[in-house]
């Protein structure tokens, strides 16, 4: 293990979660909240100084392998977590470590799973950065860092392994640093977007940023007691378009912007998930209709749902748990799936999903003519032995952890409905489940010891588990 790397690439993180943690104390000023201000800038002058001392001890020299790039991507989302809990606990808004530590991982996985009881009794400046942690976790911190910064050269390729999500990860650019530039490139205007529409449709500034980075960063914190711009149908049908849209593999925006329609459109991941979203809406809204008596109001719930939880963005239009069985199943399977590979979205993800059909389809086949050879493609192209092989092994790894955390978070003594749900929507990064843990509901009756469970689980779920399973192998930090 190179522990220089290590503590260059942590001071790298610290330093920019001081410049995160402006943000909030800005806001806080803003709105008259100087002790919530002074407690978010006392916390980012301390990672800044810290930050500093830690890149002066590592250096960016060397190479950055499989091992280092994991274990370091595992590291800075734990100490990226730690700090930011910090001002939770310093302004006694969230005063227990255990809550502060489950909010902030929630907020930087963008689960969006909350333990406030009152989410209007916050400042401001609190509300405004467990938004912005969803934004920061959507695309990526060490994507951003690697747009900006200069690393270690291509070796920062398992950096950006380790961090985003899918079977298999590739560059949109020949350079690292000029692929992390597209992406948030692409981010940032689908984001500028949102709260310009949402301003459009009558909402406050603070309202719009904040429900725009849970959005486009699929997190799904609340910003009040309420639903989701409950009210405003305008913009709950905003918000459901771009739940939806970031949920797309961003492959496929740059496709777009480099005038490629054909192939953006040709992807096979990106037409089985909006496959799904489309019959899954129509499924739900037939289903509910019973319960709204009009058809604007059981599409547009539908819809919100489906793209809420497909996305694993969490926000809520209604009560679903009150829903009947067969629109909660349909929700149920789309908490697993989650969407595309690439995107912001958590879950299993779609690609996922369509090689295993392909590899059963294929085994099928090997049944009944042994003699055939039959290649799996995606998108026209063979797929790799080692991407086959890497989603079978990541599928037996995900229920392994599935159940063992289950089996862990029935030790609490709740019903199998809220047991279940909680693990699945803590794997994937989902938020909202059934039961005690239903959209109404929040996190705060569990034990400490199940919800550093869930802490794990959303980690895990966020960095597609093998980089946590690395961080907690003794053999990753042997010296060489």
């Amino acid at each position: 293990m190179n522990y220089k790397v290590l503590h260059y690439i942590v001071g790298c993180i610290l330093k920019f979660e001081a410049l995160f943690m402006i943000l909030p104390v800005i806001v806080g000023l803003c709105y008259g909240e100087y002790k919530e201000s002074l407690c978010f800038a006392a916390v980012a002058i301390f990672c800044c100084g810290l930050g500093f001392l830690e890149t002066t001890i590592g250096s960016r020299k060397g190479n950055l392998y499989v091992k280092e790039g994991f274990a370091a991507v595992s590291l800075g989302w734990i100490v990226l977590s730690l700090f930011g809990s910090l001002p939770f606990m310093l302004t006694g808004e969230i005063p227990h470590f255990t809550d502060a530590l489950f909010e902030t991982v929630s907020g930087f996985t963008t689960t969006g799973a909350s333990i406030v009881t009152d989410v209007e009794a916050l400042s401001h400046a609190s509300i405004f950065w467990r938004s912005f942690t969803q934004w920061i976790g959507g695309m990526g911190v060490f994507v951003f860092i690697m747009a900006i910064l200069p690393m270690m050269g291509g070796s920062t390729m398992n950096l950006m392994k380790a961090e985003s999500t899918g079977p298999s990860v590739g560059k949109l650019l020949p350079k690292v640093k000029d692929t992390a530039k597209i992406l948030y490139m692409i981010y940032i205007s689908l984001t500028v977007i949102v709260v310009i529409l949402l301003l459009i449709c009558g909402l406050p500034l603070f309202d719009s940023m904040t429900l725009a980075f849970g959005t486009t960063g699929t997190g799904g914190f609340a910003i009040d007691n309420s639903f989701t711009a409950n009210g405003n149908v305008a913009a709950q049908i905003v918000i459901t378009v771009f739940m939806i849209i970031s949920g797309i593999n961003y492959s496929a925006f740059f496709l777009i912007i480099s005038k490629q329609f054909k192939d953006a459109f040709m992807l096979e991941e990106v037409r089985a998930y909006l496959g799904a979203v489309l019959v899954s809406g129509l499924l739900i809204a037939g289903n509910i209709y019973q319960i709204y008596q009009n058809v604007g109001d059981a599409l547009r719930h539908a819809f919100f749902q489906v793209g809420s939880i497909v996305t694993t963005t969490g926000y809520a239009s209604a009560d679903f748990d009150i829903w009947p069985a067969f629109s909660k199943t349909i929700l149920l399977l789309l908490m697993f799936t989650g969407g595309c590979a690439g995107s912001t979205a958590g879950g299993f993800k779609f690609s996922r999903v369509v090689i295993l059909f392909k590899t059963i389809r294929k085994e099928l086949s090997n049944l009944i003519h042994p003699n055939l050879v039959k290649v799996i493609k995606m998108d026209g192209h063979a797929l790799k032995d080692e991407v086959i092989r890497s989603t079978n092994v990541f599928t037996a790894a995900y229920f392994i952890i599935l159940l063992f955390s289950l089996l862990l978070i029935s030790i609490d003594g709740q019903d199998l409905t809220t047991s279940f749900t909680t693990t699945v929507t803590m794997l994937n990064n989902v938020g909202p489940g059934f039961g005690l843990v239903g959209p109404t509901c929040n996190y705060s009756f569990f034990s400490d010891f199940s919800k550093f469970v869930m802490i794990f689980d959303m980690l895990a779920g966020r960095l597609e588990i093998y980089p946590m399973l690395i961080f907690f192998h003794p053999a990753c930090w042997k010296k060489y």
